[in-house]
């Protein structure tokens, strides 16, 4: 065995016995650490360099204990880390988790399948295609989105994150109009979003080799009934502007329940706008796109026939995990025309087959290898069904109303931007100050610092149309309203104080 030969066996890799040993003890870890987990402080209190300087520099050259390897994550890495599955974490958005998903990571990874395509493993490519079509349909997404819709095109893909959605369905739009007008008229491409439109889209365009400079971001306002959505006319307006210097549009992103606000955009009038130009319409709905699955939710949907392409995120509100991302395209023949590649390695009879019945995933994402992520989405929507997720939702959204009437109730407090499904946006206002907006600033900010600071509960901050504002987004887990009204009292303390001094 060459330079193998210390190793006497497999059994010294991989032991069935042992793995069922060790495992029990990672699973009653990992039990314990969420049935102590308020005993955290949210925000992580360590400085920077901390955890580096209590591990050693290089690996250890013998095996250790798993119990050492436990006991060092109790000490040093769990004070090291922000609780986001804490009942207290009520910042950014969720990414909320459940024992299905854990189940389903675990058979995941337990299998450790690469599913590139096909014929490496049907069923990871066939369970793909049947949690794509159940998701779709439990958020009424239109038949050109699903396999089974009857298109021949239509379908959906998990990707890890809204980043790959984007870079997937930019790629193909951009890949398909290069065809018409060269490549030497790259540069001429423009791509459109909002000032609300997630980073990532800018990031994403740039990383496709569009032109920095034509990247537009469509100034957004507190527009009464739709605060901060994408004006189609300011759209229209910009695209004009662009046509008449000799630009091309590419790429509409728009967005149901922005990062800062939850701001939806008006999905029918931007299509109009999109299909007048020849752009591809993406939506990114990574949010709020799990409401959805809730039939009064699911009017922020209008107008989802007429894109391209739509993507959301289960791990945010669907209990499922990091690393799920859905996107579902009505053409996924141009995304396999932009990104396929056939080395000889990986011919087989079915390598070049596209249908109804054989898809290749490597041919709808950047990468070549992937996870069998939908085995955890297929286990989170076989053990709670439609009607719990649906309950999970509505559950979450009842205690932000809940926090919304503690805001409006307090006359120090004002509701900057009108609630939208589990995200409240408030600021604390100086009666002091004439309303000062740097004064306004500097005391919520003040605040945040307060309340984050004292490990009882982590909310997040943000700046929109000059206002800075805090997030109280609720969609953790284990949260129940007895931590929303922990948290609200918190608050109050704080601005309390504040206001004294």
């Amino acid at each position: 065995m060459g330079s193998l030969d210390f190793v006497n066996s497999n059994d010294n890799l991989f032991n069935p016995e042992e793995f069922r040993k060790q495992a029990h003890q990672v699973v009653d870890f990992i039990a314990n650490y969420y049935t102590q987990i308020e005993s955290y402080p949210v925000l992580s209190q360590v400085k920077p360099g901390d955890i580096r300087n209590q591990l050693p520099n290089t690996a250890p050259s013998q095996s250790e204990p798993l119990q050492s390897i436990l006991k060092d994550i109790t000490n040093v890495i769990i004070p090291g880390m922000t609780h986001w599955q804490s009942p207290n974490f009520f910042a950014f958005f969720p990414i909320n988790v459940s024992t299905a998903a854990f189940l389903g990571e675990m058979l995941c990874t337990g299998f450790n399948c690469p599913g590139f395509s096909w014929q490496v493993s049907p069923a990871i490519a066939e369970l793909e295609m049947v949690v794509m079509d159940w998701l779709a349909n439990m958020i009424n997404l239109p038949k050109s989105f699903l396999f089974s819709g009857g298109s021949g095109t239509g379908g959906g893909i998990i990707q890890n994150t809204t980043s790959d959605a984007i870079i997937m369905t930019l790629n193909a739009a951009r890949d398909r109009v290069i065809k018409k007008i060269g490549t030497e008229n790259m540069m001429k491409l423009v791509v459109y979003g909002s000032d609300q439109t997630h980073s990532t889209f800018e990031k994403v365009s740039k990383a496709v080799g569009i032109n920095p400079n034509n990247i537009r971001l469509i100034p957004t306002v507190m527009k009464k009934g739709q605060p901060f959505s994408m004006c189609p006319i300011k759209l229209r307006k910009e695209i004009e502007n662009d046509v008449g210097k000799g630009l091309i549009p590419l790429y509409l992103c728009g967005s149901v329940g922005t990062t800062s606000t939850n701001a939806v955009d008006p999905l029918e009038q931007l299509a109009d706008v999109a299909t007048e130009y020849g752009m591809w319409f993406h939506v990114d709905a990574a949010y709020a796109g799990s409401a959805c699955i809730c039939p009064e939710f699911r009017h922020f949907f209008n107008g989802i026939e007429r894109v391209d392409s739509v993507s959301m995120n289960p791990h945010k509100w669907l209990l499922t995990g990091l690393g799920c991302c859905c996107l579902w395209v009505k053409r996924s023949d141009l995304l396999v025309k932009a990104m396929r590649v056939e080395p000889e390695y990986l011919k087989n009879e079915w390598s070049s087959t596209e249908s109804n019945s054989v898809v290749n995933f490597k041919d709808w994402q950047l990468g070549a290898t992937r996870r069998f992520n939908s085995i955890r989405l297929w286990l989170v929507l076989r053990s709670h069904g439609v009607e719990n997720l649906q309950n999970h939702i509505r559950s979450d959204v009842r205690m932000a109303k809940d926090f919304e009437l503690f805001v409006k109730s307090d006359p120090r407090f004002e509701i900057v931007v009108p609630r939208l499904f589990a995200l409240v946006c408030f600021r604390l206002i100086n009666p002091n100050n004439n309303n000062s907006e740097d004064d306004n600033e500097l005391l919520n900010q003040k605040l945040l610092d307060l309340v984050n600071s004292s490990g009882k509960i982590y909310v997040s901050h943000t700046i929109v149309g000059g206002i800075y504002l805090l997030r109280f987004a609720v969609g953790a887990t284990l949260t129940e309203e007895c931590h929303v009204i922990a948290a609200w009292k918190v608050i109050q303390e704080g601005a309390t104080q504040l206001l004294k001094n």
